[in-house]
């Protein structure tokens, strides 16, 4: 990992921010799943390769999508991918693009960089030789600086507005699987001149019981400045960590004086499994598209788009069934990463 050089921007860094996800893009950037120690069952896997490559095709429809790959697994990528999205080779481990990828800053005259956030597994959680190496090979393809932000961590466990305001939960930064020794004040420093924002909105979350250590992207996303919509669930279970920590985010969000809008989660759903992330905050945001999830709950699914229509007024709302990632604790934002236009 680049040093952390005290400033939080790293040499060259100061000007950068990351756009808001809304913003116009250049491509989106998606990863291959191929690791078979994370995914040693060989029928989930190629399942989850055809989501993925659903995604991939959906998102090819709005704007350039890049799918990172080693060459080696280039000829199975393209059975399912369609012949508009892009095969890069840079070898992969897993899917979460979000987490391991570049995450793109831009400065106020259009120039780009990558900023450097180091994944490692989630706190070391999942095999990751690969995945940690993947936003420094991009950077180096596109030749773009990469700017250390001294923070180990992921894209998903912060949500940004792209006009100086981030939110998190404390679980997936202030801990000593991915940032020993720092305090809350700290990470906070670092991570607002990581994505050169001003404000940081923090709520307790849950360790220690799923992957992320509750990454905020699937419950809470910003859909312009200072407005958020969340996925609440209708019948909160007062024994269940992960209501208690949704309504004290909430709850937080609210007294910070954001514009708040509820969605329900989906009550049926195809997957009945207790770990199941069935997440309609988890979209992505592309050009003129936002590509959202449907789990089988006619109901749920139809206030989802609602909602999402309301808030992208002028984009096309598409649907997919991309149960594994679900399976897998994560969803449609996790798995991509944008490279605004600059």
């Amino acid at each position: 990992m680049a040093m952390y050089d005290g400033d939080g921007a790293g040499a060259g860094g100061q000007g950068f921010f990351v756009p808001p996800e809304e913003a116009p893009h250049q491509r989106t950037f998606m990863q291959w799943p191929v690791n078979r120690r994370v995914h040693p069952d060989p029928v989930f896997l190629e399942r989850t390769q055809k989501t993925i490559a659903a995604i991939a095709n959906t998102i090819a429809e709005f704007e350039p999508v890049t799918m990172l790959a080693a060459a080696a697994d280039h000829a199975r990528a393209r059975r399912w991918l369609s012949e508009s999205v892009a095969l890069w080779d840079v070898p992969t481990d897993d899917l979460w693009c979000r987490d391991a990828g570049p995450i793109f800053v831009v400065d106020g005259a259009g120039a780009l960089a990558v900023r450097h956030i180091q994944f490692n597994g989630w706190g070391r959680k999942q095999s990751h030789k690969r995945d940690a190496r993947i936003a420094g090979a991009v950077a180096d393809r596109l030749g773009l600086p990469l700017l250390p932000s001294g923070l180990f961590g992921e894209a998903g466990g912060v949500e940004q507005d792209g006009h100086g305001l981030l939110m998190a939960h404390e679980s997936s930064w202030v801990i000593d699987n991915r940032n020993p020794g720092l305090t809350r004040a700290e990470v906070e420093a670092r991570l607002l001149a990581a994505y050169g924002a001003e404000r940081m909105i923090w709520s307790e979350g849950v360790r220690g019981m799923d992957i992320t250590d509750y990454h905020i992207d699937s419950l809470a996303r910003f859909t312009g400045p200072g407005r958020v919509l969340i996925n609440l669930p209708d019948d909160p279970d007062p024994q269940d960590p992960f209501h208690h920590a949704a309504l004290d985010t909430h709850d937080t969000l609210v007294a910070a004086g954001l514009e708040i809008d509820v969605i329900p989660e989906p009550e049926e759903r195809r997957v009945d499994d207790v770990d199941f992330v069935a997440s309609y905050a988890n979209y992505y945001a592309c050009n003129g598209g936002i590509i959202t999830a449907e789990f089988g709950d006619d109901e749920a699914d139809s206030l989802a788009v609602d909602a999402l229509s309301r808030h992208y007024p002028d984009r096309e709302i598409v649907t997919l069934n991309v149960d594994p990632l679900g399976e897998m604790g994560g969803g449609i934002h996790c798995a991509t990463q944008q490279m605004p236009q600059g």
